[in-house]
């Protein structure tokens, strides 16, 4: 039997971009073409395209027209205005993290210092709102690129929580590095935050996952927040932060920390941890305590593969891992990154999802509750770390 062809369309020449071309290359269940690129600068968008061999869009609607699915990979503040053209178009959308947020009130004085938390919350619902919306009115769906949902380790856990009838009863994950690759990330206009939504969302979704494949594994619906306590601080900014120029420091209005405690509805709950503060490559992993077992899912590093340099020239042609900082002495080098954190796995389900018409495990609901907590969250610390309940997106 021939395989189903589906074509798809990249949004975005950058980071994100680059590893969602490569996850398509090793799509096997689905023939996937990828019929083109675009992105707001025309020189960046000639040369990505150039780089990897396929052809450039003049504007987003040309791109759109010749392709069954896009890729949203551009800044956050750009999420919901390509998702919801390409939605209306009967496209579906593959959407990167952060799903959307609040990205400013669109003055030149905006500043994410100072705004009131609970208008970036009704703000990012609000969009949240708009993006489901589209979707509601869509032959297309909204698949939520969330690697950590589709990573090995995760999808191990998954297997365990089906298969034994645990009961998750705490989760505690982390995601911290020494700062983003993405020359927007710092600046709320285009972020939409800082370490809560830049890195927390990512062990945090998977902790919502998991709860959801609890529920679904009781027979019922995902079991959801309903209830969060966070706290934010800014080191880098801090007039007593002492700068030895390992970690990034160039955040013009976030928080490069912040702790996240959610509890759920069944009164189980989760501790996330994010951060810009840690040398030595990036540090994720999340640790469930179940009612009949402990999994700890270490999604970078891992010790598949360690190697010892001497002399950091020796591995000049050499990648090792992300964002280690050096290539000398031992190493947590990786075999395959990608295969570890989950990209590949994430598209190749969803390009079987959507030549299947079956349910997505990252769906819109995923993200809109990822977004309601991380918004919730930032209110929360405004109040220096009190209670908020979780909003009721049907409100």
């Amino acid at each position: 039997m021939a395989k189903k062809r589906i074509r798809a369309g990249i949004v975005g020449s950058g980071f994100a971009a680059s590893f969602h071309v490569e996850a398509l290359r090793r799509v096997y269940g689905v023939e996937a073409e990828i019929t083109g690129v675009f992105s707001p600068t025309p020189q960046h968008r000639d040369a990505f395209a150039k780089k990897n061999e396929i052809s450039g869009a003049e504007s987003l609607e040309a791109l759109i027209d010749v392709c069954d699915v896009v890729h949203i990979c551009v800044p956050p503040a750009a999420h919901e205005p390509a998702a919801v053209q390409a939605l209306e178009a009967g496209k579906t959308v593959i959407v990167e993290k952060p799903f959307t947020g609040y990205f400013g009130d669109g003055s030149e004085a905006f500043s994410g210092e100072s705004f009131a938390r609970e208008e970036g919350l009704k703000g990012a619902l609000g969009s949240v709102r708009r993006m489901i919306d589209a979707e509601r009115r869509s032959a297309g769906r909204i698949f939520y690129a969330e690697n950590w949902v589709y990573a090995p380790a995760i999808q191990k856990e998954r297997e365990i929580i089906e298969k034994t009838g645990a009961q998750i009863l705490w989760m505690h994950g982390e995601e911290s590095h020494s700062g983003s690759h993405s020359q927007y990330y710092g600046i709320w206009n285009y972020s939409g935050g800082g370490s809560m939504i830049g890195k927390g969302v990512h062990p945090l979704t998977a902790a919502l996952y998991l709860k959801k494949v609890e529920g679904r594994m009781r027979g019922g619906g995902p079991i959801r927040p309903a209830a969060v306590s966070a706290r934010t601080h800014t080191i880098t900014r801090n007039e007593n932060f002492i700068d030895k120029e390992h970690l990034r420091t160039t955040y013009t209005d976030t928080e490069d920390f912040a702790q996240i405690h959610v509890v759920f509805e069944d009164g189980t709950f989760a501790d996330i941890f994010a951060s810009e503060l840690v040398l030595g490559g990036v540090h994720n992993w999340i640790e469930i305590s179940a009612n009949n077992h402990r999994g700890i899912c270490n999604i970078n590093p891992n010790t598949s593969f360690q190697t010892y340099n001497p002399r950091e020239e020796y591995f000049n042609e050499i990648y090792v891992v992300e964002k280690t900082g050096t290539k000398q002495g031992w190493a947590f080098t990786s075999p395959d990154e990608d295969w570890f954190t989950g990209y590949q796995h994430e598209i190749e389900a969803f390009y079987r999802c959507a030549a299947d018409g079956i349910p997505v495990e990252a769906d819109s609901l995923l993200a809109a509750d990822t977004i309601a907590v991380v918004y919730a969250g930032y209110l929360s610390a405004e109040r220096k770390g009190a209670e908020v309940k979780i909003p009721d997106l049907k409100e």
